[in-house]
């Protein structure tokens, strides 16, 4: 789903077209309040059109035809704006639909294999997918490892690899498994997957309008009803005047006094956000979770899989005492021949990379020891009763002082010293000898640093989460360029600090893809789950990135900044058009009954029927010139708010009061000629 897919087509702007004409459906019509005002205005002067002396007026029959002809673009125009915003979400929801195509999935029953429809799926249920094999629903990967092209869904071409244990365990329904063999555990019921929910959210007519967009929408209704009863008072005082405000006229004025600019993108507006997230392949369930994310104050990072790669891998053997890193690694490898997590598959790779090797005959007949959470360690029971044992420096050091060994003196400042620099140490140790260490080397994700320098730049505060020891995490948080840490942190630890700057009234962010992070996801006023990461997690979270890339909360951030920007742009500069119309218009209405309001009419209007129409066709041609502003979004860049505020009454406020004047007078300059 790249910005490319997002693109205006040919395609998406003929059916928008047709949308419009569509919506005129007064049932859809009426829930946009404002817009539905100037439909009814367009049916009693199409009305009047055809019996022009309906309500004693004497109005030509032209004048009603141009007015219902104008208040029916200014409704096309609306419908428009918002059908192509629809438009292309409903283009990228299609684009998903193609690879929901029927699937056949490999369902195991027992030790049978039997071949069944996807759809015919149940949660719990194992299949069994081999190599170019489409994966058939949503599932957990419960044995195996397999490389798999996920392009369906992320719009990119490079593969990911997806294994047993661990945060990157689960697979989505429509992606095809393009090398080796895995087992897994559909999670989801047919018409419950991350892809049907995928398809619903990204259709823009499915989308519900967030508090901000309520309340802006009630204070525009509210507008409109206010000028509605000045409209309704002013043929009396017309009356008092001597003045004839005919129907048409005062619907005319009507039209262009409230805020049709503003009421008739406001749906654009808010689609076209939620479609930019969707453009850089991140998932939001809802537009309220796009709107908080212009206002995060504190975003919580997880660092494991969100600032580095996630996977520890063996970078180095250090032996300590008198042993070499010949002894070291050979133990080392040994350990890890029967390993299957990353860890150990790293150890051996480690080894071929620096042409180390080792004896494998003495394994033969060997027992391999699991890791435990309660040893810590994992290792090899060999045949011959030696014992190897790798894992956490405390725990082997432990293991071997219980059997009557010796810990060397060097051992904790070597482990000191891998841990000072961001890594993680494994002590090696063979009955009652400790052998030396396994440096595993947890990599900084590049480009962290900038982009969290950013985010600082933007106001907002970045913490970083890890299970490491305080040094460790002091090293990760310094190469990463956090503004603070929380070491040793437990699932109920970032769910704390996450309360604990909500209790300051500040809105947090968090990132996270293990199932640990799950409550602090959606703990978080705006949780983003990374597509590789578990099921919870993206249950959780109220986005998910697709391209599972943690750096983009700045994109997200900014989108959501400029989603808020764009709307309060725009309803400045509709508020403002709107008072430049009024001053505009009412003094070319008035001045023939009151002499002194001539000096008001700075725009020397033709006559008050032109002064009308002109500002009525202004009122309809700025819509479309600024659809393309409304998708697009105001661009953001970091500011304080006193200075967005300057801008946006500069650029948008007082461009509102300028452009209209302009406008309207050189409209006014072609019409008179009719009128």
């Amino acid at each position: 789903m790249s910005s490319k897919k997002s693109a205006l087509t040919s395609e998406i702007i003929t059916q928008a077209t047709k949308q419009s004409f569509i919506k005129l459906d007064p049932r859809i019509m009426v829930r946009n309040p404002i817009m539905f005002v100037v439909e009814i205005g367009f049916i009693i002067t199409l009305f009047l059109v055809f019996v022009p002396d309906a309500f004693g007026g004497a109005v030509s029959t032209g004048f009603n035809l141009a007015v219902a002809f104008i208040l029916l673009f200014t409704v096309l125009f609306a419908n428009f704006a918002e059908a192509l915003a629809e438009g292309r979400g409903k283009a990228q929801a299609d684009s998903l639909k193609k690879s929901k195509k029927e699937i056949t999935a490999n369902k195991l029953s027992g030790t049978t294999v039997k071949q069944i429809p996807s759809t015919d799926l149940r949660k719990g249920d194992l299949v069994i997918v081999s190599q170019g094999e489409m994966i058939p629903g949503d599932g957990e990967v419960i044995e195996g490892l397999a490389s798999v092209d996920e392009s369906a869904i992320t719009g990119e071409s490079a593969p990911v690899i997806k294994e047993a244990g661990g945060d990157f365990s689960s697979v989505t329904g429509g992606t095809k498994v393009i090398s080796d063999r895995i087992k897994v555990r559909i999670t989801s019921d047919p018409g419950e997957s991350f892809l049907d929910r995928m398809i619903s959210l990204v259709e823009g007519a499915k989308r519900q309008k967030t508090p901000n967009e309520i309340a802006l929408n009630t204070v525009l209704v509210s507008l409109t009803i206010i000028f509605l009863i000045v409209v309704i008072a002013l043929p009396f005082f017309a009356e008092y005047l001597d003045i004839t405000l005919e129907v048409p006229v005062l619907i005319a004025l009507l039209v262009c006094l409230i805020p049709t600019t503003i009421g008739g993108l406001l749906s654009a507006i808010g689609i076209a956000g939620m479609d930019r997230v969707t453009q850089f392949n991140v998932l939001a369930m809802s537009g309220k979770a796009v709107e908080a994310s212009g206002d995060i104050n504190t975003i919580i990072l997880d660092k494991t899989g969100t600032i580095t790669y996630g996977n520890r891998m063996a970078s180095e053997f250090i032996p300590v005492g008198k042993h070499s890193k010949q002894d070291v690694a050979a133990w080392a490898a040994l350990s890890s021949v029967q390993d299957e997590t990353p860890e150990g598959r790293s150890v051996l790779e480690l080894l071929n990379q620096q042409s180390i090797t080792y004896d494998k005959a003495i394994i033969d007949g060997s027992d391999f020891v699991e890791f435990k959470a309660e040893t810590r360690m994992s290792g090899m029971d060999l045949p011959d009763g030696r014992q190897i044992r790798k894992g956490a420096v405390d725990a082997v050091k432990q293991w071997v002082s219980g059997q009557g060994g010796f810990i060397p003196d060097d051992l904790q400042a070597n482990s000191n010293a891998i841990a000072s620099a961001g890594g993680t140490p494994l002590a090696v140790a063979v009955d009652q000898t400790i052998y030396g260490l396994i440096y595993l080397k947890d990599t900084v994700k590049p480009g962290m640093r900038e982009r969290f320098e950013q985010m600082r730049k933007m106001g907002i505060k970045t913490i970083m989460c890890t299970g490491d020891n305080p040094l460790t995490a002091a090293t990760i948080a310094a190469e990463a360029g956090v503004d603070d840490f929380i070491a040793e942190s437990k699932p109920e630890d970032k769910i704390a600090v996450i309360r604990r700057e909500q209790a300051e009234g500040k809105l947090v962010a968090m990132t996270g893809d293990g199932t640990n992070d799950a409550p602090a996801l959606a703990q978080a006023d705006v949780g983003i789950a990374m597509n590789s990461g578990t099921v919870a997690a993206k249950e959780a979270a109220n986005m998910v990135d697709l391209d599972s890339d943690p750096s983009k909360i700045i994109e997200v951030v900014s989108i959501g900044k400029q989603l808020l920007m764009t709307r309060g742009a725009l309803t400045t500069f509709s508020i403002a058009n709107d008072i430049a119309k009024y001053f505009a218009i009412i003094p070319a209405m008035f001045m023939v009954a009151i002499p002194e309001m001539e000096v008001l009419n700075v725009m020397r209007l033709h006559s008050p029927l032109s002064a009308i129409l002109s500002a009525l066709i202004f009122n309809a041609v700025i819509i479309p010139l600024l659809i393309p502003l409304a998708m697009k979004g105001v661009k953001y860049k970091p500011m304080s708010s006193s200075q967005l505020l300057s801008r946006n009454l500069i650029v948008y406020g007082l461009g509102g009061v300028i452009v209209p004047f302009v406008g309207i007078k050189l409209i006014d300059l072609i019409v008179q000629f009719w009128v």
